[in-house]
């Protein structure tokens, strides 16, 4: 069982950075791929960034390409991401996922989210 705990979301307006954390625990955190999701009012959860799990490797959704920035830290369990040149429409809730695939099955945990909201 992994817990998974968002900070570091708030106000910020256009154009403004903000800077997420997901702190995990109970489990081994480098065994795991992390990504980050997010959910506008109204509208269905969607992929934001994916971090491999020896952070390695990323990939974006084309919407946040060249703003956002995933990176991790094994040694603190922690995976993060930057978020520069935001605009209105990253508002949203912003959940980050740890995923592990064992042969025969998958582990995925969700946290609870931390609200980000860009407005002027």
């Amino acid at each position: 069982q992994v817990q998974l705990v968002e900070s570091g979301g708030g106000l910020v307006q256009p154009g403004g950075s903000l800077r997420l954390s997901c702190a995990a625990s109970g489990a081994t955190f480098s065994n795991y791929v992390m990504s980050w999701y997010r959910q506008a009012p109204g509208k269905e959860r969607e992929f934001v960034a994916v971090i491999t799990s020896a952070g390695d490797s990323t990939n974006y959704a084309d919407s946040v390409k060249g703003r956002f920035t995933i990176s991790r830290d094994n040694a603190k369990n922690t995976v993060n991401l930057q978020m520069d040149s935001m605009k209105f429409e990253d508002t949203g809730a912003y959940y980050c996922k740890a995923r592990r695939v064992v042969p025969g099955w998958a582990y995925e945990y969700w946290g609870r989210g931390t609200q980000v909201t860009v407005s002027s």
